[in-house]
């Protein structure tokens, strides 16, 4: 596996030059976000799986997360992508930080599990509330990742000023426990790796979102939803973590063979445990999950199996949609 994260800036992958399409390629290339993360583990996992069941070697790439994975599918610089479906969306309609380009080639193959957003900082700051990480150092994750994506608009919306970190997780985590920042605001599949090895190590404070936080957050971000952290899921964490999150799907660009997405989708439900081992948010990988997607149109191959299985894909998603 490929260990080191692409450091492409914003700019260099926005405007490079698209390579041809090659879905031969060997081995696929399955690109996720930062280590540290979930989806790292997960795109891990995923890529054992697809070489164990398809007969071709698959990898996870690291990267700075949905917006970059998008980019880079776009230009056939990988095969699958993991995608934050609000970000995803964005990057559909041209809004947000697509500023007016419209990325149109990307589909759904399968639904991957919920994000929460977490909000974490040491118990020796004594921090009672979310509104206790103004002025504060916070971790955040890649720029072009969710997380990047999401929390200076959260802030923003909520009137927290705070100072935000970027990077790789792995090494944001490594600043947290050391003292050099004072907290960590992140959207990620649950157990995320790092909080939990950021857990073993100093007892943590999760600060929950109050009620009205998440309805103005919610009000302002549509494509969230209410989402939960069960107690237990952190050494620290003693009760259940009322938050909001967004789902994560599994992306190609169109161009890839409906075959091979057929036999994608088919051996990842028909192997899921596998996934699971990998990582337990992968319990979230199932055909019944198709439906947290509402705008984005599933891949020719995707629907095939799913219409096989009895899973329904609304008509409007099932086209191959508006170049």
């Amino acid at each position: 596996m490929r260990l080191q994260i692409v450091t492409l800036t914003l700019a260099a992958f926005l405007f490079a030059a698209p390579a041809s399409a090659d879905e031969t390629r060997n081995p696929a290339i399955i690109v996720t976000a930062s280590p540290g993360g979930t989806y790292y583990i997960y795109g891990k996992g995923l890529a054992v799986l697809l070489t164990k069941y398809l007969g071709s070697t698959f990898t996870a790439d690291a990267t700075q997360g949905t917006q970059q994975n998008i980019v880079l599918l776009e230009q056939h610089k990988a095969t699958l992508g993991l995608a934050t479906m609000g970000v995803a969306r964005e990057a559909w309609y041209g809004i947000g930080w697509a500023k007016g380009t419209e990325h149109r080639s990307i589909r759904a193959i399968f639904p991957m599990y919920d994000q929460p957003f977490q909000f974490v900082a040491p118990k020796r700051l004594k921090l009672a509330s979310l509104e206790g990480f103004a002025g504060k150092r916070i971790a955040n994750g890649p720029k072009a990742g969710g997380s990047g994506t999401y929390i200076p608009r959260i802030f923003n919306s909520l009137g927290i000023t705070a100072t935000l970190r970027n990077g790789a997780f792995e090494e944001l985590m490594r600043q947290v426990a050391s003292g050099e920042l004072d907290g960590l605001a992140a959207i990620n599949g649950i157990p995320m790796a790092g909080l939990a090895e950021l857990d073993a190590q100093l007892s943590l404070d999760y600060l929950q979102p109050s009620p009205d936080q998440i309805a103005l957050v919610r009000k302002d971000l549509p494509e969230s939803s209410p989402s939960l952290v069960p107690a237990g899921t952190y050494p620290s964490l003693t009760t259940d973590y009322h938050t909001f999150g967004i789902y994560s799907f599994a992306v190609v660009n169109e161009d890839l063979s409906d075959d091979l997405v057929y036999k994608i989708v088919k051996a990842v439900f028909e192997h899921e445990q596998e996934l699971v081992d990998a990582h337990p948010a992968a319990r979230e990988t199932i055909p019944a999950n198709v439906d947290r997607d509402t705008f984005l149109p599933f891949h020719p191959g995707a629907v095939r199996y799913y219409r096989e299985i009895g899973v329904d894909i609304p008509a409007t998603l099932a086209a191959r949609g508006d170049k």
